[in-house]
């Protein structure tokens, strides 16, 4: 990392830091805070600032200790074309490691039940999410391209939570959305219940 700069950017009202680091300079966007009682958080192009269009050519959301109102749900994402409609195609892959606090072996491996297969539905990010008061998830999103009207649009995400066993397990999903409208937005739930504590920040990288 090469330094921390502020910048007034993209006509937003608001300063923006920009970083300079090994993949290009991440511009920090927005950042949408749960008040305790959020039943989504949701970025939309065009929409309170939020900029997820052909700014730049990868953006990362980066979720920050993400607490759930419900014992053993999934934290899960969809994407928008038109800013309203979540329910974006698409095909991805889904896996894990897990390892418990009592010790023992670790398990590594597929999970089939959490990737889609041309499946509309949310993706599941981390699964199992404890809610006790110390419990959370946290981890990185990453969008390939969304305003490409080309190609379809390429995500991966790696995150690690507290397992409602209780046990430490980190889960990736990667995949594509299978369109070549632009992608417009990206929303976060929880599969039951309430996002009741957490923040997620949305990053573009420019000359990535």
């Amino acid at each position: 990392m090469s330094g921390i700069v502020t910048q007034n950017a993209l006509g937003n009202s608001g300063l923006v830091k920009a970083v300079e680091a090994g993949g290009g300079t991440w511009v920090e966007i927005k950042t949408l805070t749960s008040d305790g009682s959020d039943a989504t958080l949701s970025f939309v192009n065009g929409t309170s600032d939020v900029v997820f269009d052909s700014t730049y050519p990868v953006y990362c959301l980066r979720f920050i200790n993400i607490h759930p109102e419900t014992e053993n749900v999934v934290f899960e994402y969809n994407f928008t074309t038109d800013g309203s409609n979540w329910n974006v195609t698409k095909t991805t892959v889904a896996w894990r490691a897990f390892h418990n606090e009592s010790g023992g072996s670790g398990v590594l491996d597929y999970q089939t039940a959490k990737d889609l297969a041309q499946g509309t539905g949310f993706q599941a990010i981390t699964w199992d999410v404890e809610n006790d008061a110390d419990a959370s998830t946290s981890g990185e999103l990453f969008v390939f391209s969304p305003a490409s009207t080309t190609f379809v649009k390429h995500f991966m995400h790696r995150s690690n939570g507290m397992h409602s066993n209780p046990a430490s397990f980190t889960n990736f999903t990667a995949g594509y959305c299978n369109t070549t409208s632009a992608v417009t937005g990206i929303q976060f739930k929880m599969s039951s219940g309430e996002i009741q504590d957490g923040k997620i920040k949305l990053f573009g990288i420019k000359d990535s």
